[in-house]
């Protein structure tokens, strides 16, 4: 019999959690589900389970994040070649995931119903949520105004408003599915998702309220990324060339987009993600954002997402790559990467636009 390693059996008693919990969340819902009935069916002690998960919640977040990740790849690829397109393609994606009305009341379609009550209970929770929710309706804006330039009239104008109205409309619809099943026509939702495309809304970049951003502050040292995976894609990503790193806490990150503006086309922009929780707030990040990227992959053309790289670093490891030894969820820290040294800093509030902005020569 072979025997397993400490990290092994850590590994398959985590496992073991894992499904025990899907099984008991989709059977009795969350709510009305205990550890102890988590961990009699996982075969293992109470104790065993809060050694693998600080509490219900976490291990809520973490069944969805792995229900998430099973998604898959979409059956068709996206031929969306306006914003009014891609915003319909994008609320049929999201619209296709909700359960309906005739469902059973324990199918694994209804396992997130309690999903926003669970993160509308609580501030730690709320504020992330924010921040993660903010950081979708960047890049599916960003998204939106690189596939409206396909239609031949030039970029179009900010697009950041209008996808922030989608998420809300569909965030609505979710809430509804589960409080009111049945109620709301999809083939409405998906033409009133699509009209905001042309809704006249005010969106300019940059905004008024964006405060005078210091410089960043030359530096050169060596660049030694640890290996790392684009949330964003789903595969390795490459930590290696010229750009920006930028290290955001989950309620700085909307701070990403200005990076993005500031950055030049030849510019890799990377995000970490990092929190003073990870264990909770870890899996509630990785969920959020493979359901982005799953409906992103439905709706937008490979072409018009931006050249931003997102990595889960909820150890921390790339962070203190980048200098920054210290994370919190409010923590914003930018890199200028050139010719596989860091040559600019900028740390706080401003500093994904001063690291964007440093010169490349100077």
């Amino acid at each position: 019999m072979v025997r397993l390693t400490r990290a092994q059996m850590q590994g398959h008693n985590r496992a073991k959690v894992l499904a025990a919990a899907r099984a008991e969340f989709t059977g009795r819902g969350y709510r009305e589900t205990k550890i102890d009935q988590i961990a009699e069916r996982a075969e293992l002690t109470r104790g065993a389970v809060y050694s693998n998960f600080p509490g219900k919640r976490a291990l809520y977040f973490a069944v969805l994040a792995e229900v998430a990740q099973e998604q898959g790849e979409p059956e068709f690829r996206p031929t969306a070649r306006s914003a009014a397109d891609a915003l319909a393609d994008f609320a049929r994606a999201w619209l296709a995931r909700l359960p309906l009305a005739d469902d059973d009341r324990h199918s694994t379609a209804r396992l997130a119903r309690d999903l926003l009550p669970e993160i509308l209970a609580d501030e730690r929770t709320r504020l992330p949520f924010a921040g993660l929710t903010d950081l979708s309706a960047v890049l599916l804006g960003l998204c939106l105004e690189r596939t409206g330039a396909l239609e031949g009239f030039g970029p179009r104008p900010r697009m950041v408003k209008a996808a922030g109205v989608a998420l809300t409309t569909l965030h609505g619809a979710t809430q509804l599915a589960a409080a009111a099943p049945g109620f709301g026509e999809p083939f409405a939702l998906v033409a009133a998702c699509a009209r905001l495309a042309d809704l006249e809304i005010e969106d300019a970049w940059p905004p008024a309220h964006l405060p005078y951003v210091a410089p960043a502050r030359p530096i050169d040292q060596p660049w030694t990324p640890p290996p790392a995976t684009d949330a964003l894609r789903d595969e390795p990503a490459a930590l290696q060339e010229d750009g920006v790193v930028a290290v955001l806490g989950l309620h700085r990150l909307p701070a990403i987009e200005e990076a993005l503006r500031a950055a030049s086309p030849a510019d890799a922009v990377t995000v970490a993600l990092v929190t003073s929780d990870p264990q909770e707030l870890g899996p509630l990040a990785r969920l959020l954002l493979t359901d982005l990227r799953s409906f992103l992959r439905t709706a937008v053309p490979a072409a018009s997402w931006p050249r931003l790289r997102i990595v889960h670093d909820e150890g921390g490891k790339l962070a203190a790559a980048a200098g920054v030894p210290a994370i919190s969820d409010g923590t914003e820290s930018a890199v200028r990467l050139a010719a596989g040294r860091l040559i600019a800093r900028a740390d706080g509030y401003g500093a994904c636009h001063a690291a964007a902005s440093w010169p490349r020569q100077g």
